[in-house]
């Protein structure tokens, strides 16, 4: 299978819960772009958009979106 066309499980967490999806690698770099400053995490690992990018895309696992947290 072409590895554009491969979709893996983006998990998408903000103030209303989150969405599970199954997303190709160009949809998931785009909502990662679009959800800027949030954090991104691949097989339970922060990932930058770069690495992302150049990742093996049939052995990414789930990806997940979420928001960064601010303590203070």
């Amino acid at each position: 299978m072409n590895e554009m066309n491969e979709t893996t499980t983006v998990e998408m967490f903000d103030h209303t819960g989150h969405t599970v999806s199954q997303m190709t690698q160009a949809e998931t770099l785009d909502r990662v772009s679009e959800s800027a400053g949030s954090w991104v995490f691949a097989n339970n690992q922060m990932i930058q958009l770069e690495q992302l990018a150049q990742a093996d895309w049939g052995t990414i696992g789930t990806i997940a979106i979420v928001p960064n947290l601010v303590g203070g």
